[in-house]
């Protein structure tokens, strides 16, 4: 694993537990983990359980002993990572987005193409995809229980940068993060919407804003719960949009409408999607994580209004190997689910999903969003990925 933050100790958490709540046809040996530093990357490694650490994220993709390169670094240098594990035959797993730009993007569903033939396997972690009801929602959606689908609207609030004196971190700066609140959160949006619908966006009209435009330089590079050096005043901009709205178009001839910001005071993590189609309609709200909110509009009109779906059974997508029903589940389940799923692809010789062509797509659809703000909101179509990288 490249990285040791965050998305790290997530990452980390998930194979170590894998195999012990999963019967899988393969055993995941957390092996060797990289960053830059010395000192972090020795204790991290020991707090995460990683075999051995190292600060040269080369001798990963150089080793014989180790089979997947799990990237979780800043969104700068997956190119280059991933680029070298496919080259070397290993299997990549990438978080989200899967690059700074298109053309990186691009070059990185190339690859993994070729990689393929040879038979090394490639996927893009969108976790929430792994969250029981949300896959239930997507089942929903394609049994044909909602009909046909009219609406699509989906938000994703934080607020820790709500606060001007918070930091200029890395995912302030766009030559690190490529894009803020879009790319960030919004990227999970745009992913979940059309993996429960099973359209593509196809246009949009956007808006985005920075609205604390300088910030104080951070004692050190970090992440989420990062620190001002109180003995500097120097400060530095942000190059990247707060907060992005966009309408849009799915091929399947839904509207939809999104919001990503991580200025919505109050709000720490709030994503929610609503479904609504001729015969029903869905919500999901990662606050209620565990529950589903369904409408069908086929019963009797004296019986019909939103139900509450607790999603703990046992018969509900990943949760047969977890509790009893009525037991939930956390956040942290997402990953364990998403290696479960990548384990499973890469031993049956499966391509996992979703796959770098796939990220291509929703990276697409960050640049269609960019290129309609920087526009005065006017209507752009999403550029179509390119059919070599799609098979």
């Amino acid at each position: 694993m490249v990285g040791y933050a965050f998305m790290g100790a997530a990452h980390s958490q998930a194979w170590r537990t894998v195999n012990r709540v999963y019967d899988l046809p393969a055993r995941a040996r957390m092996v060797l983990v990289a960053g830059r530093d010395p000192g972090k990357v020795a204790e991290a490694a020991d707090r995460l359980g990683w075999e051995e650490h190292t600060t040269d994220w080369r001798e990963l993709v150089a080793r014989p002993d180790i089979d997947v390169v799990d990237i979780c670094t800043p969104g700068d240098s997956h190119a280059e990572i991933a680029l070298a594990a496919l080259a070397a035959g290993k299997h990549v797993l990438c978080e989200k987005p899967l690059a700074n730009t298109v053309a990186e993007a691009r070059e990185m569903a190339a690859a993994a193409a070729v990689a393929r033939a040879g038979g090394a396997r490639s996927m893009c972690g969108f976790n929430y995809r792994r969250v029981p009801a949300v896959t239930l929602m997507r089942q929903l959606v394609a049994d044909g229980r909602l009909g046909e689908i009219r609406h699509v609207r989906a938000s994703y609030l934080q607020d820790w940068i709500v606060d001007p004196q918070f930091p200029l971190v890395w995912r302030l700066r766009k030559d690190l993060a490529g894009s803020g609140a879009l790319g960030d959160i919004g990227a999970h949006i745009i992913d979940l919407t059309q993996y429960v619908t099973g359209q593509r966006i196809t246009g949009v009209s956007a808006v985005t804003e920075t609205f604390v435009k300088e910030r104080p330089l951070p004692a050190e590079s970090s992440g989420l719960a990062a620190q001002a050096d109180g003995a500097a005043a120097a400060t530095g901009p942000v190059t990247v949009d707060d907060a992005a709205v966009f309408v849009a178009r799915l091929d399947g001839g839904s509207l939809a409408t999104y919001e990503a910001t991580r200025f919505a005071t109050g709000r720490k993590n709030a994503l929610r999607v609503e479904i609504n189609g001729s015969l029903g309609s869905v919500a999901f709200d990662l606050e209620r994580l565990n529950e589903l909110e369904f409408y069908d509009a086929t019963r009797p009109t004296a019986e019909q209004g939103f139900s509450r779906i607790l999603v703990t059974e046992g018969e509900h997508p990943y949760l047969s190997a977890w509790w009893p029903p009525g037991h939930i589940i956390g956040y942290e389940h997402s990953f364990t689910h998403q290696m479960r799923d990548f384990i499973e692809a890469v031993a049956t010789g499966v391509d996992p999903t979703p796959s770098f062509a796939e990220a291509l797509q929703v990276q697409l659809v960050l640049d269609a969003v960019v290129r309609s703000a920087e526009r005065g909101s006017s209507w752009t179509d999403v550029e179509p990925t390119l059919a070599t990288v799609a098979a």
